[in-house]
């Protein structure tokens, strides 16, 4: 049987392709299978089809995808997931997904920041959420059982090698023992450990590195995060929420709290248009060197937009402003600011399996790393799922046919055990949610947009002082359920991720893509490496393997007059 951990795009799709393979699994969520982070994506899903530009193939995908990494992608991890492009987009047709077409019937596909052609295909605006629908579909055709409401706590391995997973209900703290002969970790990234983020409360709060990690494997290029330039500040239990590039894409204009178009500061000839690093890095030093608004953002401006530009072209931002602050976008800008958007690094997989260092564990998604390098591609994040979530479980399968016997360790079951027992037992003075708070606080302060030593430093003497006030957190379970528990579990996921996120941007002591060092703020060809952590022996350099002649000659500039970069 194979296990896999997390029911977003990148879960489903694994498990259907076991399940179609005749191979036993099951797929286990802390989030309803119907509610993951993937229905979020909007963007699009990239693929060299052709259906738009014949001339586009999977070499010039490669390409981009290569050159906007700033040269940190594994090159055989892109090859793979670019070769396999066509086939992710067959099969959710086979699925019955309905894409946007052309008047012929071919697929729509349109430009999508720094692509040389147009290879993104998409489903309106909420191709992620028509995914999701489209795998939870297929996945009950096939009868795959779901555990939604169960919190994975820790991995099981004996010699190497994982032998299941541990865990409880969140609704009434039943626990979960399962055996499995391989382990697949689709549990998204950990944007969530900073105070502004895209992602919703209770998720990417870094389980998928907690989990690996404790485990046996490591996490490369921690520090690689995207911020997105645009996420809500108020009101504070949405603060992070995204309003779309649709809105810059369209002709907004960004301001700040004099009124001052800044972008022709910073990039005179693309302005609003630009690349998300470059007008996130712009707004925060706006904010920072005291011309942002008295809540600590910019200003997103459409006003100047005819209204029914506004209502036809962005009526989702429309809507969204008008239910979080019953503000009217056509009368008012937006007051907005840069946002933790998306897990660049994640955990160490090998290219051809995405296998980790320890048998029978795989990594898949947001939680992996090896595609995006210092800066994603626009588009290219849904098109990972379903590649590497067909390819991880054809080798998840043939590794659990390959066993003949498997070890067990009663240790480690009741080690795990335990760790549940010995954290409902607690009854100390500190409150897990503030605990929460004071890491996404340390993470926001020094760990954020722009980096710098003293600032990382300081941020890792605070994470000491963090980590041992979780020594004597308190838990509480009540009527409402196990949150309580799961939220000391998510405090334990988000303190190793902050620590390795800390200590891996000390080391990078360049600027690379979205990674900005104030005080180092050049590329140093020395630094084109991926930096590896474990919790044991902290950061390895280990060096980016060459990028094949053929895909090299095509990497260029792609010009961006008229696009919005991503």
């Amino acid at each position: 049987m194979v296990l896999v951990i997390g029911t977003g795009g990148a879960g489903l799709r694994a498990a259907i392709e076991l399940a179609e393979a005749g191979i036993d699994v099951l797929a286990v969520g802390k989030r309803a299978k119907d509610d993951p982070h993937t229905v979020l994506a909007a963007g699009g899903i990239n693929a060299a089809l052709g259906t738009m530009d014949p001339e586009d193939s999977w070499q010039q995908h490669a390409a981009d995808t290569l050159k906007e990494s700033y040269l940190l992608a594994d090159p055989r991890t892109v090859e793979i997931a670019t070769q396999g492009a066509a086939r992710g987009i067959d099969d959710l047709e086979r699925y019955g997904m309905e894409f946007a077409r052309e008047a012929d019937g071919r697929i729509s596909q349109r430009y999508f920041g720094a692509h040389t052609f147009r290879r993104t295909a998409f489903a309106g605006d909420y191709t992620g959420l028509e995914i999701q629908r489209t795998l939870v579909r297929r996945a009950e055709q096939l009868r795959i059982p779901v555990l939604d409401g169960v919190y994975i706590t820790r991995l099981l391995t004996h010699d190497g090698a994982v032998f299941g997973a541990y865990g409880f209900a969140l609704t009434d703290g039943t626990p979960h023992l399962i055996h499995a002969d391989a382990v697949i970790l689709a549990t998204g990234g950990h944007t969530r450990i900073w105070r502004r983020t895209s992602s919703r409360r209770d998720e990417n709060t870094g389980d998928s590195f907690r989990l690996a990690a404790e485990a046996g494997a490591r996490l490369r290029d921690p520090e690689l995060v995207q911020f997105h330039p645009s996420g809500l500040i108020a009101p504070e239990s949405a603060a992070g929420t995204l309003v779309s590039e649709a809105a810059r894409g369209e002709g907004g204009i960004l301001r700040n709290a004099s009124g001052d178009r800044f972008m022709t500061r910073y990039d005179p000839d693309r302005m609003e248009l630009s690349t998300r690093d470059r007008v996130a890095l712009a707004s925060y030093t706006e904010i920072k060197e005291g011309r942002g608004t008295p809540r600590g953002g910019v200003l997103l401006d459409v006003t100047h937009l005819p209204r029914q530009v506004v209502m036809s072209r962005l009526p989702r931002v429309y809507r969204l402003l008008m239910d979080l602050q019953m503000l009217d976008i056509t009368r008012e800008p937006i007051e907005i600011a840069p946002t933790a958007h998306y897990s660049m690094g994640g955990v160490l997989v090998r290219p051809e399996d995405h296998g980790t260092e320890v048998r029978g564990l795989y990594a898949i998604g947001e939680a992996a790393s090896g595609l995006h390098g210092a800066n994603r591609l626009g588009g290219n994040s849904l098109i990972e799922l379903l590649v590497f979530g067909r390819i991880t479980a054809q080798a998840a399968a043939a590794y659990s046919l390959s066993l003949t016997t498997q070890t067990r360790s009663p240790t480690a079951v009741a080690q795990a055990r335990e760790e549940i027992d010995d954290l409902l037992a607690a009854d100390g003075p500190e409150n897990v949610r503030a605990l929460q708070r004071a890491v996404r606080n340390t993470m926001t302060e020094h760990a954020g947009v722009v980096r710098d030593e003293e600032g990382l430093r300081a941020g890792l003497t605070e994470l000491d002082g963090i980590e041992e006030r979780m020594r004597s957190v308190g838990i509480h379970p009540d009527i409402a359920g196990y949150q309580d528990l799961a939220h000391a579990f998510d405090l334990k996921a988000a303190a190793l991720s902050a620590r390795a996120t800390l200590e891996a941007a000390l080391e990078r002591r360049e600027t690379r893509g979205c990674h900005n060092r104030s005080d180092y703020p050049d590329t140093d060809p020395a630094l084109q490496v991926n930096l590896v952590w474990s919790p044991t022996a902290g950061i390895t350099r280990e060096t980016v393997p060459a990028i094949p002649a053929e895909i090299t000659a095509l990497m260029q500039e792609v010009s961006s007059e008229g696009k919005l970069v991503e």
